[in-house]
């Protein structure tokens, strides 16, 4: 697991390391310790992209403040690798002086701010050390042209601890932001590293002397593959399959009838205990996973440690009051796609519930769920809605999906960048929740908590989709639902495998 730190605490940790390379007479010591490291990267994406670092060309872009700094010395150790580099000063007044100087003896030379032309050659790679740390808001002029021009050209961009552009803090990218293929930071992963995951390309962290910054309220954690692997339900010697878990569905329609092939498949995919079927896609579930055994309504439903409900399952008088019969069993509930249409339009009905709850929603059904919410700031709007269920007392868990993925129980909020946008289709949903509701009934994670379980799905819901876009063997090609719920199987052997 990895975790990511807001600003504050980055700050308070690398305090006492600044103050003691004051002290010392030497106060750079940090920020050359930092340099070194974004050039040890820069020089090994140049290898990567260009197959040399000796003779290519670097341009950095550089601020006012100490991520300036930190871009200028990494300038001075690339020009002693033999690099041609050139700086251009965002504000000239406010840049740091000993940086420049030492950049200007090693022979750097300053550049005009102007976009790459006749006159000005296209650099191999450029530096990003405008905003870091503080910054808020978009790259502003006359950089953001400059950014832009570069970023058009395919020039790849080496970001200073944050790509400008995007908030430290709530992961917000904004337009204009530097696009970047690599991120070196320094110590500690930030919250936008894990939260805005794809504009900050690959992340490298160096080591600059911190030590342990404890997790705190605010602190994002980040799921390791390889744990959701060794996490994943097996059945032992003396496992049968109620002991493996029973998740009950109640999903699909007349209309819908697809969804509940697809949610009840991924649950017999997911593990190897039994799942029971509520609904009228009775016949269609039946055709597709034989194994799955059907009920005409929740009440004749048998035991079952774990309910999914809702995909495709309608948002009437019906639907609404199978929700109220399966929270008031008590066992643990996933509420997806209809459901959370239900749900914000009766809100009371989660009263009913005595056990953990975890809600799936896409962005559009959290509108619903909040009355509207402040889109740049996912993870703040995801805690004050987690936190106002649970001073309802509601043990909620809400997943928000996108291409990064948050899971928020009140306590830890967990992202997940699934590496692809290829999930972005219509029915994948449906084999998220299969999954995640499978997982509850196992009873993975401790005392029934609905945090890991959501997690571990979202980790093997991502791998399949890559998976099955690669099925080919290229680089991949659009996929649905269902080549997503055949390749689950193969992605969790594979994290498994890890």
């Amino acid at each position: 697991m990895r975790r990511a730190h807001p600003v504050e605490a980055i700050r308070s940790a690398e305090r006492p390391l600044i103050e003691a390379a004051a002290e010392s007479g030497d106060p750079d010591a940090v920020m050359r310790r930092a340099a070194a490291g974004v050039a040890h990267h820069t020089a090994e994406l140049l290898r990567e992209r260009t197959g040399g670092v000796y003779g290519r060309s670097v341009l950095l872009l550089v601020g006012s403040g100490d991520n300036g700094g930190d871009a200028l010395y990494a300038g001075v150790v690339l020009r002693g690798r033999g690099c041609r580099v050139d700086a251009v000063l965002v504000d000239p007044d406010r840049a740091h002086v000993r940086g420049l100087a030492a950049l200007l003896r090693a022979g750097g030379r300053i550049r005009r701010m102007q976009t790459p032309g006749s006159h000005e050659p296209v650099p191999d790679v450029a530096v990003d050390g405008v905003a870091g740390l503080g910054g808020v808001g978009p790259v502003r002029a006359p950089a953001a042209r400059l950014v832009q021009s570069l970023a058009a050209a395919g020039v790849p961009w080496v970001a200073v601890d944050l790509p400008s552009g995007v908030d430290a803090d709530t992961g917000t990218v904004h337009t204009p932001h530097v696009p970047a293929t690599l991120t070196v930071t320094f110590g500690a992963l930030r919250r936008a590293h894990l939260l805005a995951s794809p504009a900050c390309g690959r992340v490298e962290v160096v080591d600059i002397g911190l030590t342990g910054i404890p997790p705190g309220p605010q602190t994002i954690a980040s799921p390791d593959p390889a744990e959701v692997g060794r996490s994943w339900p097996v059945p032992g010697p003396g496992d049968d399959k109620y002991t493996q878990g029973v998740v009950a569905i109640r999903a699909g329609s007349e209309r819908y009838p697809g969804a509940a092939v697809l949610c009840t498949s991924a649950a017999v995919a997911a593990t190897s205990g039994m799942v029971r079927y509520v609904g009228p896609g009775a016949r269609a579930v039946l055709a597709a996973r034989p194994e799955v055994v059907c009920h005409p309504s929740v009440a004749e439903a048998g035991t079952a440690q774990s309910w999914i409900v809702g995909p495709g399952s309608g948002t009437g008088a019906e639907a609404v009051a199978d929700i109220d019969a399966v929270l008031a069993r008590g066992r643990p509930t996933v509420l997806d796609a209809d459901a959370l249409t239900c749900v914000a339009a009766h809100p009371v009905l989660l009263r009913s519930s005595t056990a953990p709850v975890l809600l799936t929603p896409h962005a559009g059904e959290f509108d619903r769920l909040t009355g509207g919410w402040d889109r740049a700031d996912r993870p703040g709007a995801l805690r004050r809605y987690v936190a106002g269920l649970r001073d309802r007392g509601i043990e909620a868990t809400v997943l928000l999906k996108g291409r990064v993925t948050l899971v928020d129980d009140g306590e830890t909020t967990w992202s997940h960048d699934a590496g692809s946008s290829w999930a972005a289709t219509a029915g994948s949903g449906d084999v998220l929740s299969g999954v995640a509701g499978a997982l509850l009934a196992n009873g993975m994670g401790a005392g029934g908590a609905a945090s890991w379980p959501a997690v571990a799905a979202v980790v093997a819901h991502g791998e399949a989709a890559r998976a099955a876009a690669r099925r080919t063997g290229g680089a991949g090609a659009p996929i649905g639902a269902g080549d997503l719920l055949a390749a689950l199987p193969g992605a969790i052997s594979a994290l498994r495998g890890r």
